[in-house]
């Protein structure tokens, strides 16, 4: 008899956390850090240009992070779920994205297999999900190898006071789509009925099928009317995407193409990083606005495998300037040449190594960047 119960409350216990097993808070992270060595060297408006940094490398592979996930299980399909992620400089502890607690994501929403996903919060962009990782191996990652340094809105662009929603995947294609009410910072109220809120769109279609990886995006956003240059105000910057991958098992290519108008979505902060570039026109910032900017951008790549464990990645990106627009930002071609190697040590930890070379650096004729880095990161 005593059996009997024990196996029946076994068994009830077992059937109540079954039962609960989609109702889950989980704490992960990123930990990266290793040697960084990178060098300005040029010109900018007659200035000569001769710095060399050697540090600690913070967040290249991954950047650095912890946050807490989870779901619950409302029946029927439907879950709740909620996603806060930290930020964070590995060498001084200090928050990361504008010293914001979860300025990486802080997001609540619905998810259900039948209809989809609808998130309400601050996140990336639907580029920066759907085509970074096609466009090339870097990704959004990899310093100044990250895609950010030429398709600007696909380079870890994070929007503010955001809905989103993104359909289930259907046949291989997935559709997102969103809208932010202020981009950057806290929604602004007007009393003159002027617009002081950076309003965003961002929207996209991939598609993956076996070895087939495809992703287009757009997005746009427009400046509010307080901005301090009258030329800035209410200028509507756009962006668009075209990217495709295939992987042949010994090697995966890596293609993209797209353009982007009157500004720049969000700077790579390994072209922006030295401290002579801030006060002067080489320096391109997020949400920067410039009327009449037009710039095409290119991208190829490859990645390998290497043994069991390791992986060999290459890649050429191109932003080539077609109109300077009224702020004459530069008329010189951008182009940045990396390889990277990544090496598994275990399923959370690896080492890698990244060599990159830019130059025309942010559109400046004869600005050079060179960048190496090795590093060792660490997930949990």
């Amino acid at each position: 008899m005593k059996k009997s119960l024990l196996t029946a409350a076994l068994i009830a216990g077992f059937a109540a956390t079954a039962a609960h097993a989609d109702n889950s808070v989980t704490l992960y992270g990123v930990v990266d850090g290793g040697v960084n060595y990178q060098s300005f060297d040029g010109s900018v408006n007659g200035k000569n240009i001769d710095n060399d940094y050697v540090g600690m490398a913070d967040g290249i592979n991954s950047g650095n992070r912890w946050g807490l996930k989870g779901t619950e299980d409302l029946g029927n399909g439907l879950k709740a779920l909620f996603q806060l992620e930290s930020g964070f400089n590995l060498g001084t502890g200090q928050s990361g994205q504008g010293s914001r607690l979860f300025g990486r994501q802080a997001t609540v929403g619905l998810q259900s297999d039948g209809w989809g996903q609808l998130e309400f919060g601050r996140q990336t962009n639907i580029a920066s999900k759907y085509f970074a990782g096609v466009a090339t191996p870097f990704g959004t990652d990899f310093g100044q190898a990250g895609v950010g340094s030429a398709f600007s809105a696909a380079g870890s662009h994070r929007l503010d006071n955001m809905i989103m929603y993104q359909t289930p995947t259907i046949a291989g294609f997935q559709l997102g789509l969103g809208y932010s009410f202020n981009a950057d910072g806290n929604q602004q109220i007007s009393s003159d009925g002027s617009q002081k809120n950076t309003r965003s769109w961002t929207t996209g279609l991939r598609y993956g099928n076996g070895p087939l990886a495809a992703a287009l995006v757009y997005d746009r956003y427009k400046s509010p009317d307080s901005e301090t240059d009258v030329n800035d105000r209410g200028v509507s910057v756009n962006s668009w995407s075209l990217a495709a991958s295939y992987d042949f098992k010994v090697v995966k290519v890596y293609a993209a193409g797209g353009q982007t108008r009157n500004g720049w979505f969000s700077s790579n902060s390994s072209l922006n990083g030295a401290s002579y570039l801030k006060d002067n026109s080489a320096n391109i910032s997020s949400f920067d606005v410039n009327d009449n900017l037009k710039v095409n951008s290119y991208s190829l790549g490859v990645s390998a495998p290497v043994g069991a464990n390791g992986e060999v990645m290459a890649s050429w990106m191109m932003a080539d300037i077609k109109d300077s627009g009224i702020h004459n930002w530069g008329s010189n071609k951008q182009n940045v040449y990396s390889v990277g190697y990544t090496y598994a040590l275990s399923k959370r930890t690896n080492v890698y190594a990244l060599g990159s070379y830019a130059n025309n650096v942010n559109f400046q004729d004869d600005l050079k960047a060179t960048q190496f880095a090795v590093g060792l990161r660490h997930r949990f």
